[in-house]
């Protein structure tokens, strides 16, 4: 029997078979034969979930080998991949034909399957999640069938499968709807945080991306403005010498030991914090958005995030900071804030709501039960929604409140998979079986 673990460690299944499938073929008869053993099938992408989404006794399948473009479509600007292709192999594939993501996230190593069935979303106003720009899907069924969905055909299946949690079939193609490559300009910052609440609305609504780091036990936020740029504007990259202090000395070689520090020592927090926050200098340049987007994070943690309302995140932020205050909890990871606009993607956080999210993060050696409890109790106030692949309590019953097309997509999963092949302890949780 095979151990499987997820990237943060917190998360481990013991599967009656592992399964790595490189064509639909296989991905089909692995599926059709877990259903006839009375096995239930969940899909591995790289294991960046923070919830147990994957961990499953049945049949764990791995999709890493069913990768790459299969199709381009230039005059729309449309590519076709298959669905465990990682997204630091497509970023640099679509730029090769001159198309990138209108949107990402700031970490690659998901799969685009992956990455669309948990929400993964990016930040920008005038943008939406990474599902949004998936304008087609083929899924293999519980009964090893193929079915094709789009907004034209089968539109229900299509707006429940875009994040469909691995409950409805494996996602073998994405379809995509890419934009041409383009470049960002930017332009990173330290700020006191009391002086960006009162204009952060502002401030979001004036750039193309906004992502904001806020250290807490003190006032200081690291705000990262990226805005588009033509071919021959603004700055060059990072020179190498620049990319390697900051992105593997500092972010990770240097944060790794003040975290190391903070879990042996943990009152020396807020004195780590000062010291972190002071150490993510001011900087400028300008690359090719996939490259501005996506960093290097190996210094490991547990996350919760929750989208809500975006004139709640200031709300939210004060009620986090006088929490830190009066218990002063020792948590060395930043608070991270970014904006997206309102979509309709049946359980995308996002759905027909601008939504600012607001991420908390404990370093994986140290408890992150008093954190995470404090801070769900503080977005429940403000219709919370939980990223699906960061740690959340949030069964069918609260969900059915938060999204008016949870019924709905149970009625899709209904149709597509009656004998719950596509199920875990976590999904039943979350659809109430």
């Amino acid at each position: 029997m095979t151990l499987w673990r997820n990237w943060a460690g917190t998360v481990t299944a013991s599967p009656r078979e592992v399964v790595h499938a490189g064509t639909v073929d296989a991905v089909a008869a692995a599926v059709t034969r877990a259903a006839s053993a009375g096995l239930t099938v969940r899909v591995a992408g790289s294991g960046h979930s923070f919830t147990p989404l994957v961990a499953t006794d049945g049949l764990l399948l791995h999709v890493d080998e069913l990768s790459g473009v299969t199709a381009v479509d230039r005059e729309r600007g449309r590519v076709r991949v298959l669905g465990g292709t990682p997204l630091h192999v497509l970023n640099p594939a679509l730029q090769r034909l001159g198309l990138a993501l209108p949107n990402l996230g700031d970490i690659d190593r998901q799969t685009i399957s992956g990455a669309i069935a948990t929400g993964t979303h990016g930040t920008g106003m005038r943008r939406q999640g990474i599902a949004s720009a998936v304008c087609g899907l083929t899924l293999v069924l519980a009964d090893g069938s193929t079915l094709t969905c789009s907004v034209e055909v089968d539109p229900e299946v299509f707006a429940a499968a875009r994040v469909g949690l691995g409950a409805l079939g494996v996602v073998v193609e994405v379809e995509l709807q890419c934009v041409p490559a383009f470049r960002l300009h930017a332009k990173e910052s330290a700020q006191a945080l009391s002086r960006l609440l009162p204009r952060l609305q502002a401030e979001v609504d004036g750039h193309d991306h906004v992502d904001v780091l806020w250290f807490p036990h003190t006032d200081r936020v690291s705000v990262k403005r990226n805005d588009v740029v033509g071919a021959h504007e603004g700055p060059g990259p990072l020179t190498p010498w620049r990319a390697r202090l900051d992105d593997e000395l500092l972010a990770n070689g240097v944060f790794e030991a003040t975290n190391r520090l903070a879990a042996a020592l943990p009152a020396s927090v807020p004195v780590v914090n000062e010291v972190a926050a002071r150490l993510l200098g001011a900087r400028e340049f300008a690359d090719d958005s996939w490259r501005v987007f996506c960093s290097s994070r190996r210094v490991r943690f547990v996350e919760s995030e929750y989208a809500v309302p975006r004139a709640s995140v200031g709300a939210v932020i004060g009620e986090l900071r006088s929490w830190f205050e009066r218990t002063r909890a020792p948590v060395p990871f930043p608070v991270e804030l970014r904006f997206v606009g309102a979509d309709d993607v049946w359980l995308s956080t996002a759905f027909e709501r601008d939504s600012g999210y607001v991420a908390v993060h404990q370093y994986h050696r140290m408890d992150p039960a008093p954190l995470f409890a404090a801070f769900e109790a503080i977005v429940a106030e403000h219709a919370g929604r939980p990223h699906w692949g960061k740690v959340h309590t949030l069964g069918a019953q609260r969900l059915r409140d938060l999204y008016p097309r949870f019924e709905p997509f149970r009625a899709v999963r209904e149709r597509l998979d009656p004998g719950r092949v596509f199920t875990n302890a976590h999904v039943r949780h979350l659809l109430g079986d």
